[in-house]
């Protein structure tokens, strides 16, 4: 236990960082796995919860591609929760004066097991498309949560000021609205679609071709919004928004273009898993923009800060 405690971090170094990017790229795998999972109608490929089977906690040769495909993502969920376990003892020795990183690796440790009931809730339903959404956005929350994580590792710890213009971060938290709301009616276009999981699973009896067109909307205005960002932040210096603003902005026009061949093609089920996953960097990358509007600064000009926020209020 000793050699254990001795070898957790004391600080920030490249332990961290190797494991916050694995964190989040398995994040961002594992909704390609569910997206494989519902593509290929393996949703119920394991027919129970947690078991497999109701004799097997693995998936049997009887069962199939389905049943590997189904058990395999339910496996990289518990190799995830590995990952989070270990982060989170990772910074044990940090907790204290890194209390933002102590909070998000126990959100996110806690989202691993969510998400595994959900999961079994969703195969107990019988893939009900809502719950199966709802496995989803608590992918994305995770995606986020990992982003920060990520991002947390790579930024000067302590007092934060905003960094942009205030109408600047205005418009950034307005597309980081709108690209929510492109994800969740992106989430109930998918549940009326063909792609349920199974031949059998329900839909949500929404029209699909009206959601489609419904979807573009917030879709186009996230892209127009992100335009903004991309050209005003050229203005702004000694901040890392830009490059953030350019990540999220080839992030969008990826997922627009895979969009548009889709929804031409019939909805072929390759375009529509990276399509799920483009969607997983969307907040991945909205995320990053985000927390790059603050930048750290120091102690006394952030006391000064304060005085001179005090001093207007009074």
């Amino acid at each position: 236990m000793k050699r254990i405690i001795a070898w957790l971090p004391d600080r920030v170094d490249i332990r961290l960082k190797v494991i916050a990017w694995i964190y989040l790229v398995g994040q961002i795998v594992l909704v390609g796995t569910g997206g494989l999972v519902r593509l290929t109608s393996s949703g119920l490929g394991c027919p129970t919860w947690p078991k497999c089977t109701a004799d097997s906690l693995v998936n049997t040769p009887e069962m199939g591609i389905h049943g590997v495909i189904e058990f395999g993502n339910r496996l990289l969920g518990v190799l995830l929760g590995i990952v989070a376990i270990v982060a989170f003892v990772a910074i044990l020795r940090l907790r204290k004066e890194r209390k933002d990183l102590f909070w998000l690796t126990l959100l996110a440790g806690l989202g691993i097991p969510a998400q595994a009931v959900i999961g079994g809730l969703s195969v107990l339903t019988e893939l009900n498309p809502y719950v199966v959404g709802l496995h989803f956005v608590v992918s994305i929350a995770l995606v986020a949560l990992c982003t920060t994580f990520l991002f947390r590792l790579y930024t000067t710890p302590g007092p934060r000021m905003r960094g942009v213009p205030a109408w600047f971060a205005v418009v950034a938290h307005i597309t980081s609205f709108v690209v929510a709301v492109t994800i969740i009616v992106g989430i109930l276009t998918t549940g009326s679609g063909p792609h349920a999981g199974d031949a059998n699973a329900p839909r949500n009896d929404l029209n699909p071709e009206i959601l489609q067109h419904v979807h573009a909307i917030p879709a186009y205005v996230t892209f127009a919004l992100t335009l903004v960002l991309v050209v005003a932040s050229l203005r702004i210096r000694g901040t890392r928004v830009h490059r953030y603003t350019m990540y999220l902005l080839a992030v969008e026009v990826l997922q627009i273009a895979v969009g548009l061949i889709q929804a031409n093609t019939g909805l072929p089920g390759i375009l529509v898993g990276i399509h799920m996953m483009l969607a997983a960097m969307l907040a991945a990358a909205m995320t990053a923009v985000v927390l790059s509007l603050k930048a750290p600064v120091a102690a006394g000009q952030a006391d000064a800060a304060s005085m001179e926020r005090g001093a207007a209020v009074a």
